[in-house]
């Protein structure tokens, strides 16, 4: 019989998330009575709005017309692409460095594909598990030494650093992950920081995956959106996005990803064009259905929604945070994105989320699934009702008895 991938055998314990999901899972059945509710993963909760919402009902609806109906767009929608740079990179991309995609987590694993197990990386700690899961699985780390990945260079973004790494850190001719606003802590690097971290990674020949799926959650303007906003950073970044926290398409899955044509290897070849071999030869492009909401979304009508719906989780964050401030839990985030991430000094993450699974009947997330650096964290998340949004933090005044 084959033998297992030894790759897959040095992924530590389950993804984080499905161990949430079975712990919920043996509380409910333990206690039926209790009214869970989950400010835990981030899942969006509201329904596409109806400008955004008609753009897929008219998608699948011209499928099924002679005139309407389209196959296989392995890039994505030339006219979606088109949009994308004018909506977010104000024109100054072309669209053959724009791949659309069914989503920003599922081009990250792609990715792995394109740079292979050879790869040296480094990630922000805490920082999406994807990145180094995904590192784990192509070979590139691994595997678990009782505090991280062997082959992982993390680089700690905490209090004291006010949740930017030291960029000496960084290795050489690697790939470095790098996500903001961050999932979990919610930080938002400013200009100067990225500039420097861009500088950082010419200069020992790395290249940025810049994770900018909450961008359009930023509301400070003197921050940056998007990687390409410093200029250098086209010889040196890809940038990974996404309509599901913005438009509500979790489900439906929808993406893209940047890579410059000016992005190359050390021996000059093109990142873009293997980047457009590895679309073409393992992904048949995002659902036709989708691009069509895509398109609404990125149209007056539909950004003014996006701006909308994101308004409505960033309200549900400011209800978050102000509660744990009150109960005086120190804590960042929710200004700027949708998540708060909120300090137990010397306390185990998943002791504390079981505290307030117990007391609260709340699910969280604990940090410490987030690396390292997440440990005595916990992040609350706004994704939800407002309903219960309010209620879980009415409830998690028991917290301070």
């Amino acid at each position: 019989m084959i033998t297992r991938n030894p790759c897959i055998a040095n992924i530590n314990a389950g993804y984080l998330f499905p161990e949430i999901a079975k712990r919920r899972r043996e509380y409910a059945a333990a206690h039926p009575a209790a009214k869970i509710i989950s400010l835990g993963v981030g899942n969006t909760t509201e329904p596409i709005l109806p400008h955004i919402n008609r753009g897929l009902v008219e998608g699948a609806r011209q499928l099924g017309t002679v005139e309407g109906y389209s196959g296989y767009s392995d890039e994505g929608l030339l006219a979606l692409r088109e949009r994308i740079s004018a909506v977010f990179y104000q024109g100054e991309l072309g669209a053959d460095e724009i791949f659309i995609s069914d989503g920003a987590k599922c081009d990250i694993g792609r990715l792995q594909l394109l740079f292979g197990g050879g790869t040296t990386v480094a990630v922000q700690d805490p920082s999406y598990p994807v990145y180094v899961d995904g590192s784990v699985l192509i070979g590139a780390a691994g595997p678990w030494s009782g505090t991280g990945y062997r082959g992982i260079t993390y680089l700690p973004c905490t209090v004291e650093n006010d949740y930017f790494p030291d960029l000496s850190l960084l290795p050489k001719h690697g790939l470095i992950y790098f996500c903001s606003p961050n999932n979990p802590t919610g930080a938002v690097v400013t200009r100067e920081q990225l500039a420097a971290l861009v500088d950082a990674a010419g200069k020992t020949g790395s290249i940025i995956i810049f994770d900018a799926a909450y961008s359009e959650y930023i509301r400070d303007p003197k921050l940056p959106k998007t990687i390409f906003e410093i200029g250098e950073a086209r010889t040196c970044a890809i940038e990974v996005n996404s309509f599901s926290k913005p438009a509500g398409f979790t489900g439906v899955r929808l993406g893209w990803t940047v890579v410059p044509r000016d992005l190359k290897y050390a021996g000059g070849e093109s990142v873009n064009a293997d980047w457009s071999r590895i679309c073409g030869t393992i992904f048949n492009g995002a659902s036709n259905i989708a691009q069509a909401g895509g398109l609404a979304a990125l149209e007056p009508e539909g950004l003014k929604e996006i701006r909308e719906l994101s308004d409505f989780y960033l309200g549900n964050a400011k209800l978050i945070r102000s509660g744990l401030q009150s109960l005086n839990i120190s804590c960042v985030g929710g200004d700027n994105s949708p998540y708060i991430w909120a300090q137990f000094p010397g306390r185990d993450s998943w002791e504390v989320f079981a505290e307030i699974l117990e007391k609260c009947q709340v699910v969280t997330t604990p940090g410490s699934g987030f690396g390292p650096a997440g440990q005595s964290f916990i992040r609350f998340s706004a994704f939800g009702h407002r309903a219960g949004v309010e209620e879980a933090c009415g409830r998690l005044g028991k917290l301070s008895r």
